[in-house]
């Protein structure tokens, strides 16, 4: 009997412990942090949304309507998946039909699989083709993947041999839209993390804002 009421006194000790604990990190926590996210970060725990002006979203940062995330790429295709030519494009991906953020990854192909090397054969000749370049001109963050599938952001390479397409499509000289890729280029964090970029859905906003302001 002694035996068992002091399993049932551990049972409960135990039983007790794990409520509170589940209450104290499982919720409190969750609250609490959640909380001070909002309260010190709210655009960035929102989800980074930036409106058609490029401005920032949400919380304090107010904004208009958002059109998508700083942080997560998308396509500028037409209905049949063409690329709109008055758009910079982003990098391909492997995430569902493509930038797909409840699909996230990438091919989990090795550099030597022979469907990788034929899909990336295939994205430079295309590219080159859109582009008016030979295929060797083609960088090679414009025919592959990112390992998320999201990347929002191409290299500056990629970003320059798009310009001229750009450029006569929306009938502005091209030094004009290298200015605005200039303008939304994002050097190395800290000077040395990473590698400089441009944001695709930033730099076409900020082209179509041009566009308003010389009508």
């Amino acid at each position: 009997m002694s035996s068992f009421r002091t399993s049932a006194r551990t049972a409960g000790v135990a039983v007790r412990a794990m409520l509170v604990l589940t209450l104290l990190l499982g919720v409190g926590y969750t609250f609490a942090f959640t909380g001070l996210g909002q309260l010190l970060f709210p655009w960035q725990a929102g989800g980074s949304q930036i409106d058609r002006a490029g401005a920032p979203t949400g919380g304090w940062a107010g904004g208009g309507e958002p059109v998508g995330s700083a942080l997560i790429g998308q396509s500028f295709t037409d209905a049949d998946g063409d690329a709109l030519p008055q758009y910079f494009q982003p990098r391909a991906s492997a995430a569902g039909d493509g930038y797909d953020p409840v699909s996230s990854g990438g091919s989990n192909l090795g550099p030597e699989n022979p469907d990788l090397v034929a899909a990336i054969a295939e994205r430079r000749e295309a590219i080159a083709a859109r582009e008016q370049v030979p295929p060797e001109k083609v960088p090679a963050d414009a025919v592959t993947a990112s390992a998320s599938g999201l990347d929002p952001d191409i290299s500056p390479a990629y970003a320059e041999l798009q310009v001229a397409r750009v450029a006569e499509a929306r009938g502005i000289p091209a030094a004009d839209v290298r200015k605005v890729v200039a303008s939304k280029m994002q050097t190395r964090d800290l000077g040395y993390l990473g590698e400089p970029r441009v944001n695709v859905l930033q730099l076409n906003l900020a082209l179509d804002a041009l566009a308003k302001e010389s009508r």
